[in-house]
């Protein structure tokens, strides 16, 4: 099956599914990052939109361990890059309706959280198709070194993800159930 037909099914599996309340377990996670002595300061994460498992209550745990917290905002030419933002600060929504943050203080995540529609054990990740964070990825990785999860519900695990040069691999998956490594 190629991309684009799994995109569609993926998110409908998803959207089927939304009436249940699957969630990330912030202590277990940030348990699992200190237990890999993985140093860190900083963390980037997503709003979540389009029924993704939601990182909020994730964000907001790491944020009262003293982290700094940036959401991704899409800039000129599809580019994309992550910005400061505390609980309270104002969002606006963007062309595609994810919500940003109207942040000035761009910040380089020691971590980033990265949304998906399907994923595989093999670390690969099916996205939504615009190569925001692929290109995210890329570009940062010349800059330094950033650990890369995703987060996602287990159910939308597949068999393989079909994937090409410019698709990025993961370091680990969260899902409600487990951690894949």
């Amino acid at each position: 099956m190629n991309k684009t037909k799994l995109r569609s099914k993926i998110f409908k599996l998803r959207k089927n599914n939304s009436f249940k309340k699957l969630k990330l377990y912030p202590e277990r996670i940030f348990s699992f990052l200190k237990k890999k002595k993985i140093n860190f300061k900083s963390v980037g994460g997503y709003y979540p939109c389009n029924y993704e498992i939601d990182d909020l209550e994730l964000l907001n745990f790491l944020r009262n361990k003293k982290l700094s917290i940036s959401l991704p905002i899409i800039g000129e030419n599809n580019q994309m890059d992550f910005f400061e933002w505390k609980n309270n600060d104002p969002l606006k929504i963007n062309k595609y309706g994810i919500n940003e943050p109207i942040s000035v203080k761009k910040i380089d995540p020691d971590i980033i959280f990265v949304p998906m529609l399907a994923f595989d054990a093999d670390l690969n990740r099916l996205g939504y198709g615009g190569g925001f964070y692929d290109r995210y990825l890329d570009k940062i990785s010349k800059i330094k070194k950033i650990l890369k999860i995703g987060l996602a519900f287990s159910y939308q695990e597949l068999k393989k993800i079909p994937s090409n040069k410019h698709d990025k691999k993961l370091d680990f998956i969260i899902t409600e159930k487990t951690i894949i490594q």
